[in-house]
């Protein structure tokens, strides 16, 4: 059973991701277009080993535009090549055309403008529809091409858990602990509220995945249980299982998977087994002192899939030393594949492979660029 632990069991084949910027490129799949006229202006761009809070605030900047007032539907890792869009709102007495025009004669380090257009509203965090990666693994082990190979094929019909990835949870991995920390009481927590907002998604994180843990430990991460709260692939619609069997069999064809929490004051719970383990999970981590209702203006809270598909996932061998400056050892695979909003590239890679640390080869681990792979993205 794949595992949703975020660590290297020892039986995936070894592979290295990021050896270079190249070797992970991502495309931002939009929500919708935009318009053509308003006081926004939506930036399309490709950033190369840059990270998406620099790149905003460095095409603001230039263009004379606030950062602060900016958009983007959500952030992508730095140490990769990252196709993605930014609004800036129009500064008062510009002309929005005035900006497309300067948006696209900009030129700097590493970010190239594609394209700048009028919109009516800000881009807000989750305005996608999904992103699409083309991700070379180097350093496969010849005799464990083929094993990785298989593993891959058995993600592309199976799916994977839909585990948060350590980017989730800060550079520092502390989020979700300062999150706690202000909901007893113990730190008063961030003035900013986009801070205070991420420090909360860190907490909501937290939870979903030890549910998720426990649910792989007893195999039913992709198995209703009566009481769960059910996800439509195909819609995102939820609903409570009732007929086990029924629900099962539509399970094993992908129509449904089990949900789990994104806790907050309005989400919706399971029934039975699963909502005693959510219960038992959420207060394990509460602990004593804490008030949910600090986080009441945070969002509602929601519902997520325990299991994510990689869709139209391909792979290929391809020359071991493409693209690098040395020359460098073992085999080297193409995987491609599209993701839903708010799911990890770095999650479905580590069901096949024992992942080396980003860069490995490009930088030492004490050099290497923190990654920023970040929902909803």
């Amino acid at each position: 059973m794949r595992s949703a632990d975020p660590g290297r069991p020892a039986s995936l084949t070894p592979g290295i991701l990021k050896a270079r910027p190249e070797d992970f490129v991502v495309d931002e799949i939009p929500a919708y277009e935009p318009s053509g006229e308003g006081e926004h202006v939506f930036v399309l761009f490709t950033k190369r080993d840059v990270t998406t809070a620099d790149a905003l605030r460095a095409i603001a900047r230039a263009l004379g535009c606030d950062p602060r007032e900016a958009g983007v539907a959500g952030i992508k890792d730095k140490r990769a090549v990252a196709t993605q869009t930014l609004s800036l709102h129009v500064p008062r007495g510009t002309k929005a055309d005035d900006v497309v025009e300067r948006a696209r004669r900009l030129e700097l380090e590493g970010i190239q403008v594609r394209r700048a257009v009028p919109h009516g509203h800000k881009l807000k965090a989750g305005h996608l529809a999904g992103n699409r990666f083309e991700i070379l693994v180097r350093g496969i082990p010849p005799e464990r091409f083929d094993e990785a190979g298989r593993e891959l094929d058995g993600i592309g019909r199976d799916g994977v858990p839909n585990a948060f990835g350590v980017q989730r949870f800060g550079s520092a991995g502390d989020n979700a602990e300062r999150a706690l920390a202000w909901l007893r009481g113990e730190e008063r927590g961030p003035r900013d509220r986009r801070m205070l907002r991420l420090l909360w998604s860190s907490f909501q994180a937290s939870v979903f995945n030890a549910v998720l843990d426990a649910r792989v430990r007893d195999d039913t991460w992709a198995v209703p249980v009566a009481g769960d709260l059910l996800k439509l692939r195909a819609s995102g619609g939820l609903f409570l299982c009732t007929d086990v069997d029924a629900d099962r069999a539509r399970a094993r064809t992908g129509e449904v998977s089990p949900t789990g929490p994104m806790p907050g004051p309005r989400m919706r719970s399971p029934e039975g087994a699963p909502g005693h383990l959510e219960r038992q999970v959420t207060d394990q981590m509460l602990g004593p002192g804490a008030d949910l209702s600090r986080a009441r203006a945070l969002g509602d809270g929601t519902r997520r899939a325990l299991r994510v598909w990689a869709q139209d996932l391909r792979w290929e061998r391809c020359a071991p030393n493409e693209g690098a400056e040395a020359p460098l050892p073992a085999a080297c695979m193409r995987i491609s594949f599209v993701l839903p909003k708010g799911a990890y590239a770095t999650t479905v890679l580590a069901s096949a492979f024992g992942i080396e640390p980003a860069a490995s080869f490009a930088v030492s681990r004490e050099q290497a660029p923190p990654s920023e792979e970040e929902e909803p993205s």
